[in-house]
């Protein structure tokens, strides 16, 4: 894998670790480290072992937004420069939201502004109880306009809206409910609890995961519950039941024995 300044990469068996490392700076977003995770997730997303992708951030805060610096310093810049500023930190978070594996966040602190929004675009999320997530841009006279799509698709827009208004902190247990982290744990058990999920993870077949994200993707194209949609599941069950993760699945299924995925 390719070195990274802004960026740590571990792996363990089929799961690989993109550990934001700016904990001095608790790990805000610069266009440096925006460039390394757009990189390092399409990396590691093409790479046929990778079974996980799981996002973490070093020291006592997951991402605590952009970087204060490098925001001082887009405020001077030309509106083009913005732009394709802007348009870099967008490439990055779809990468993400695109990605072929399963990708699950890690989140312990601060989880704010452009670190909400990785949370976000990430398929899963586990917390630590004492994390807080936040969408401050508002108070700062600014727009979340580069989250907006993922915070709004994890927790619908009603629930983005007035959090996206009122510009708060929200505790652990409120993103729960919300369905923007979907467990959340005492500090101490945030690693085992993740090893557990991941776990988990390692039970689904990997090519039925990965049409499983991409039928969601395809079906946000089409009108709910019409024809279209109905066709495009249709064609969607027969491909996969005729692959060979199918057969394997269903023969290991009547032979009480573990798919061959799963061992």
């Amino acid at each position: 894998m390719s070195e990274y300044r802004c960026l740590e990469l571990e792996q363990s068996d089929a799961c690989v670790t993109l550990w934001l490392n700016r904990p001095e700076r608790h790990n805000a977003l610069n266009a440096e480290l925006v460039a390394e995770l757009h990189h390092a997730i399409d990396e590691v997303g093409s790479r046929d072992a990778v079974r996980v992708l799981v996002l973490a951030g070093r020291g006592t805060n997951f991402c605590a937004g952009a970087d204060l610096e490098w925001m001082r310093a887009q405020a001077a810049a030309s509106r083009d420069q913005n732009l394709e500023d802007a348009r870099q930190l967008g490439f990055m978070l779809r990468s993400l939201a695109n990605c072929p594996k399963p990708t699950v966040a890690r989140v312990q602190g601060a989880a704010i502004g452009g670190g909400l929004g990785l949370v976000a675009a990430c398929d899963l999320a586990i917390a630590s109880a004492s994390a807080q997530f936040g969408a401050p841009e508002t108070r700062l006279g600014l727009s979340p306009s580069s989250i907006a799509p993922y915070v709004s698709a994890a927790i619908g827009e009603r629930a983005a809206r007035a959090w996206f208004l009122l510009g708060e902190r929200l505790e652990a247990q409120q993103v729960h409910r919300l369905g923007l982290v979907h467990e959340v744990v005492e500090p101490e058990s945030l690693d085992s609890s993740l090893q557990r999920l991941l776990t988990t993870l390692r039970l689904g077949a990997p090519q039925a995961q990965q049409h499983s994200k991409w039928l969601l993707g395809e079906l946000r194209t089409l009108p709910s519950r019409s024809l279209e949609q109905l066709e495009e599941c249709a064609r969607s069950l027969a491909s996969v039941r005729a692959g060979a993760e199918a057969r394997e699945g269903i023969d290991a299924f009547f032979a009480r024995r573990k798919p061959i995925w799963a061992r």
